[in-house]
């Protein structure tokens, strides 16, 4: 096995010399930190060990202690865990995430989903050996259910490590598992348990690709939909290390850092644990998953001492889209390879009203709104609870049993980001779309980011209605506007997505390889060609078709198409691209970062949060809501909730949205 760490045996090692150091940098008043974190980061743990016992030996002190003794905070939990046998460090870890009132189930589920068998037993001797105490006798103690049954099979090491497949065995384990998920009502966890807790990793990815040819959705769907809580994590974990350890660590990473707070605890724990591992390769799926290295991540999230130790175990920055270490690679062709392969569901958050009475909805309207002060919340329940077409129904009959323009009642009669939201809903998806690209375009500024998340992201006929509302309302093409407000490369760009002629149907696998490798090649062209090379092919080609494009230039090129983007160019051109690519890739995830977006830090955009709640609401708000708490680790739900408070004293603009929204996760 290659070996893909970032620390390694220090040449020349004395382990006397690197003892008697470590003691004068404790020694006396305050103490050398510096020297104790170059020191420490620059042997490996076996090393660390030699050194524990010279210590001991000429000092006779406890080097852990002194440690301890000397350092404060985050910083001497990561020097004093480095000092620690990887069994030992995990055995740790596992009896702090167990140990008083709550559980840490996060940790339990990282550590238990990413060891191999053989670190599984030497954590488990080591555990006993700590503690006096079977590791299974406290997991079992402080756990339940399915988790609990999971976890067990885990701890016991014994997942077939031969590397010997079984086509027949393969096949029928895909049946197995889609018998006991998506093919009855309810479902088998015990025969998930019993296939994912024990084939072999290259059996299980075999697997995977058969399920996805027999349920035409990936096993990760099928585990979101039919399991839930905490196995769900942990049977998605395991999915993650089957189809690649260092991505798993990637995102883990990265769930530790984002947003406001550091998770130091799950920070140090990965940094140290892989460290003489696969930090390479961590490293390269955190460049491919995110827009930054994991260098400069933990570079602008942390300070200090701690901050240095952590980019010494992090062994260097990463330019942001050179070619890919092998594993990246192997994993960014994978990824095209299961975007193109999976068909997902896509479910709305709004439905029909059953028993739907357009007059009676009407009166009830007119009822909130006449007379001295407004019923907002009987407005917010028709209104959010009625699909496009119905609420069509009530302004038409709003409109011929009282005589009355609805829209006009609504704007009269509600304010600020409620009435925005309301009169959203009440537009047909076509004129609020128009109305939307207006609102992008008009005054001083041009809301780049708008124009590109409408154009691309809808299909042919929506952009031909859309075309079609922005003349009526507006007297004036849409593609006109976009020339008199865009320029250059972006604007053609914009135009071409706007004549809504992208082709539709499935990849052409020959045409797609041809496809792969025309980009390829103008990677190396100016970048006035190369731009206009990717709109030939990005803005023309249909989702399917460029899924497999963009996995086949993988291969082409040994790059993915996202890095070369980021890299390569600059700007909205970039921008547009990139949301292109996003798109094609998974459009639920993308709407999930583009409302994360919104709502993060000071103050919300709510101009791109009611725009993308009313839009989707009808079409993949559920499957959004599902990508949102998979990359962010909160709800859309509770993040509505928490970042909608300021500025919204009524709350009735925050309880339109949770309608819309669907529910909690």
């Amino acid at each position: 096995m290659v070996f893909r760490g970032t620390i390694t045996d220090a040449p020349d090692f004395d382990p006397s010399t690197d003892a008697e150091t470590l003691y004068n940098a404790m020694k006396g008043i305050g103490s050398d930190k510096d020297a104790i974190l170059d020191l420490v980061t620059s042997r490996s743990n076996a090393q660390r060990q030699e050194i524990i016992a010279a210590y001991k030996s000429s000092f006779g002190q406890d080097l852990i202690d002194d440690l301890k003794y000397e350092l404060t905070g985050k910083f001497e939990r990561l020097i004093v865990s480095l000092m620690r046998t990887p069994a030992y460090h995990d055995a740790k870890e596992i009896k702090d995430a167990v140990k008083g009132a709550g559980t840490n189930e996060r940790c339990l589920i990282e550590i238990m989903a990413s060891r191999n068998n053989k670190q599984m037993h030497d954590m488990v001797e080591a555990y006993k050996d700590a503690y006096g105490i079977d590791i299974e006798e406290d997991i079992i103690a402080d756990t339940s259910g399915h988790f609990k049954k999971m976890l067990i099979v885990l701890l016991q090491g014994t997942r077939d490590e031969s590397g010997v497949v079984d086509a027949d065995l393969v096949e029928q384990d895909a049946q197995d598992l889609y018998a006991a998920g998506e093919e009855q009502w309810g479902t088998d966890e015990a025969k998930f348990i019993m296939i994912l807790g024990n084939r072999s990793v290259t059996h299980l990815r075999m697997v995977f690709d058969a399920y996805e040819k027999i349920a035409e959705v990936s096993i990760e769907d099928s585990i979101k939909s039919e399991l839930s809580g905490d196995f769900e994590r942990l049977m998605l974990a395991v999915v993650q290390c089957i189809r690649s350890v260092p991505m798993f660590f990637a995102k883990r990473l990265y769930k530790s850092m984002k947003g406001l707070g550091t998770a130091d605890n799950t920070l140090i724990r990965i940094m140290i644990s892989r460290s003489e591992i696969d930090m390479l390769d961590i490293r390269e799926c955190f460049r491919l998953a995110y827009e930054k290295s994991l260098y400069n991540m933990i570079k602008d999230d942390t300070s200090g001492d701690y901050k240095r130790t952590l980019l010494n175990l992090c062994g260097g920055d990463d330019d942001l889209a050179g070619e890919f270490f092998p594993e990246a690679a192997q994993i960014a062709y994978k990824m095209w390879e299961l975007s193109s392969m999976t068909k997902v569901q896509l479910r709305p958050t709004v439905r029909p009203e059953a028993n739907f009475d357009p007059a009676a909805d009407a009166q009830a309207l007119r009822k909130a709104m006449k007379g001295f002060g407004t019923d907002e919340d009987a407005i917010i329940d028709i209104v959010a609870q009625r699909n496009n077409a119905q609420r069509q129904e009530i302004r038409q009959a709003f409109k011929s049993l009282l005589g009355r323009d609805l829209m006009k009642d609504l704007k009269s009669e509600l304010s600020k980001n409620l009435e925005r939201l309301i009169i959203a809903l009440m537009l047909t998806p076509a004129q609020f779309d128009a109305k939307m690209m207006r609102k992008a375009m008009e005054g001083a500024g041009t809301d780049e980011h708008a124009l590109i998340e409408i154009l691309v992201t809808r299909s042919n006929e929506e952009i031909h209605a859309m075309n079609a509302a922005y003349q009526e309302g507006y007297k004036k093409s849409l593609e006109e506007a976009i020339q008199s407000d865009t320029s250059g490369h972006f604007c053609r760009i914009l135009v071409s997505l706007v004549q809504g002629a992208r082709e539709e149907g499935p990849a052409d696998l020959e045409r797609a390889n041809a496809d792969a490798q025309e980009l390829a090649d103008a990677c190396n062209a100016d970048s006035d060609d190369m731009e206009m090379k990717f709109m030939s092919i990005l803005c023309t080609r249909s989702f399917p078709h460029l899924r497999k494009v963009f996995q086949e230039f993988v291969r082409c090129s040994n790059k993915d198409i996202e890095q070369i983007i980021k890299k390569e160019m600059s700007g909205d051109v970039k921008n547009a691209f990139y949301a292109m690519v996003r798109s094609v890739k998974n459009q639920p995830s993308y709407f999930a970062d583009r409302l994360y977006k919104a709502m993060k830090g000071l103050g919300t955009d709510d101009r791109a949060l009611i725009r993308i709640m009313v839009s989707r609401s009808e079409i993949d708000l559920f499957n959004i809501r599902k990508e949102f708490k998979d990359t962010h680790d909160v709800s859309l739900h509770e993040f509505i909730q928490v970042e909608t408070m300021i500025g919204d004293t009524s709350g009735d603009y925050r309880k339109t949205l949770l309608v819309l929204c669907g529910g909690e996760d």
